[in-house]
């Protein structure tokens, strides 16, 4: 991964076009045909004999008098929510290469175009063949493109780093990727590394990372000196075996995204720094690799947390609490008004939402409805599930203060934000998010691939005032 978040912003810069420049006009057309009577005739009919339907994203070419003439895209029903507002990512993957402007007047210029920047994206540094050709778009009317800048690199990068194999991007990469957005915008970065955890009463996390020749770290990155205290935790496994309780291979396969909650939030971090959003930032990423050696922590084990709290090791496979707990108490002796926890915690939270929904938790009622209705508004859709406290037995033990995995197979993302919850005694608001951090297939703006799921619904709640 050599990429920063500057030359990220180079690169989609140059997607966008100016006002002065030669282009071809897309339409917009709704599910029920709307806006198909400002096609031009020849345009009309080439639809029409294509039988091409207007679903949300999808984009058919039309023939003009010398070769390509444009391109109409559905936008299905205006009343869809996040799916029609991020209509205008279809376009970039299925257009011809070359110059476009929107013909067809929009409510929402800023969103269509982040919409154009996030489709546009595509992790080809692998790929040893030719680079394809640029789909360029000409802004359209009163689209603040700095701002959609803002967040479109921050979201590749994050994407970036949730694609590059696990051989590439260890904790040192993490590292590596947290300190240069740091520079970028002035912030400090600082790390605790390998055995130097033990010292700082980093048990858990220690003993998650231990056994990999990729030693452990603690990133710690704080930003901003005036307005509410708000830290960011992010899981930072930059490869899951699942230790001794090993994974399967095919639940082994994509375990280069298990630190997809570092990079949604570094992501995050980076849009607020951007947006000089007046906050004490702080951010957390405990990375670790979790393998197998003769010294890897085992099934059984009773380990101190950071807190004090002894913790039975119920399975060596949920060890990402391990490394949040150990931070969130970090966090939470600064009594931050708010600590947003974002990890990929759980395959229970895919079996009960999918892999497109993440599940939210927090007990502050008007800071849920506020992300919820973000996240609906800018296409990054959460949903929000509840810390029922009587869970909390399936996590008790027989011989430590609580056991790591609930054992009985029940409420498997609830008893994990339980588990979360028990660190955290002095933030005002308390919020995790157990997302996928993935896209197993292409969607409008998202491509399949790394995703940084609750960074930009997380970041337009806070930015209108969400925790005011």
């Amino acid at each position: 991964m050599t990429e920063t978040i500057s030359t990220l912003r180079e690169q989609i810069a140059k997607l966008f076009l100016p006002e002065n420049a030669r282009t071809l006009p897309i339409w917009l057309i709704g599910a029920d045909g709307q806006g198909m009577d400002a096609l031009p005739p020849a345009a009309r009919a080439w639809v029409k004999a294509a039988q091409w339907k207007p679903a949300p994203g999808q984009c058919l070419p039309t023939p003009g008098e010398n070769g390509l003439g444009g391109a109409v895209m559905g936008v299905g029903d205006a009343a869809a929510g996040y799916a029609a507002a991020l209509a205008a990512g279809g376009l970039a993957p299925n257009l011809p290469p070359g110059d476009y402007h929107l013909e067809t007047p929009i409510a929402s210029p800023e969103m269509t175009a982040l919409a154009w920047a996030l489709g546009e994206y595509h992790h080809h540094a692998y790929h040893s063949g030719e680079k394809r050709g640029a789909r360029r778009l000409k802004p359209p009317s009163g689209a603040a493109v700095e701002r959609a800048l803002d967040v479109a690199q921050a979201v590749w990068l994050a994407r970036d780093l949730i694609n590059t194999p696990a051989n590439d991007c260890g904790p040192a990469e993490i590292e590596t990727a947290v300190r240069g957005v740091a520079r970028v915008y002035g912030a400090q970065a600082t790390s605790i590394v390998g055995d130097d955890l033990l010292v700082g009463g980093f048990r858990l996390h220690h003993a998650v990372g231990r056994a990999s020749d990729r030693a452990p770290r603690l990133i710690d990155l704080r930003w901003g000196d005036q307005g509410r205290k708000i830290t960011l935790v992010g899981k930072g496994v930059t490869f899951d075996t699942g230790g001794l309780n090993i994974k399967g291979g095919a639940s082994m396969a994509l375990m280069k995204k298990d630190m997809g909650g570092a990079a949604s939030a570094l992501a995050l971090a980076a849009m607020l720094m951007a947006a000089r959003a007046p906050i004490r930032l702080r951010l957390l990423i405990p990375a670790a690799d979790n393998v197998i050696a003769s010294n890897a922590f085992r099934p059984g084990d009773v380990i101190e947390s950071r807190a004090g709290v002894t913790v039975e090791i119920g399975n060596t496979d949920a060890e990402g609490r391990l490394l949040l707990a150990d931070a969130l108490h970090l966090a939470d002796e600064e009594a931050p008004d708010a600590l947003i926890a974002i990890a990929t915690l759980t395959g229970a939270a895919r079996v009960a939402l999918g892999p497109d929904l993440p599940p939210f938790y927090t007990e502050n009622e008007s800071f849920a409805a506020a992300v919820a209705d973000a996240g609906a508004r800018v296409g990054d859709p959460l949903w929000r599930m509840p810390l029922w406290r009587p869970y909390e037995s399936y996590l008790k033990s027989d011989v430590a203060d609580i056991n790591n995995a609930g054992g009985n197979g029940f409420a498997g993302s609830i008893t994990a934000a339980l588990f979360l919850r028990r660190f955290v005694r002095k933030a005002t608001t308390f919020a995790h998010f157990d997302i996928y951090g993935w896209t197993p297939r292409p969607a409008p703006g998202k491509p399949m691939g790394g995703e940084p799921q609750a960074a930009r619904a997380l970041f337009e709640a806070i930015s209108t005032g969400a925790l005011a």
